[in-house]
């Protein structure tokens, strides 16, 4: 059963949220979690803290099964554009020069290899009968 945890409005651009997204999908959950927890980029540390929110959504919804026999992974992470702050920054001659300060809103869905596995070998299983 896969856990949903969702982070809004993260004051940094979706282009620099999306190089630690893309380098966390698929993985799993300890390896990506040693991942951000080492990586020097700047989004990192929310991404830990979303990741960790995540695995514990799953914890509640799955009360009296083992996170580390749970096999979880990263099943789907995707990145949004949030709202975009305009300032103003001044600029030679008089004029002024338009600053876009982008936030984002990231998706994050953690689930376990033993669930998936075990649903694909049932539907096979109800193909072959």
């Amino acid at each position: 059963m896969e856990a949903v945890a969702r982070l809004r409005n993260v004051p940094t651009s979706p282009r620099k949220m999306r190089l630690l997204a893309d380098l966390i999908r698929g993985m799993e959950v300890e390896q990506a979690l040693n991942t951000l927890k080492f990586s020097t980029k700047h989004p990192s540390t929310p991404l830990e803290k979303l990741l960790l929110s995540a695995v514990a959504n799953w914890r509640v919804k799955n009360e009296g099964v083992d996170v580390a026999e749970a096999n979880l992974y990263v099943k789907t992470i995707f990145v949004d554009g949030g709202r975009v702050l305009k300032r103003m920054r001044p600029a030679p001659q008089g004029r002024a020069y338009r600053v876009r300060k982008r936030s984002n809103h990231v998706t994050l869905m953690v689930d376990s290899r033993n669930a998936t596995t075990e649903n694909a070998n049932v539907e096979n299983s109800n193909i072959q009968a």
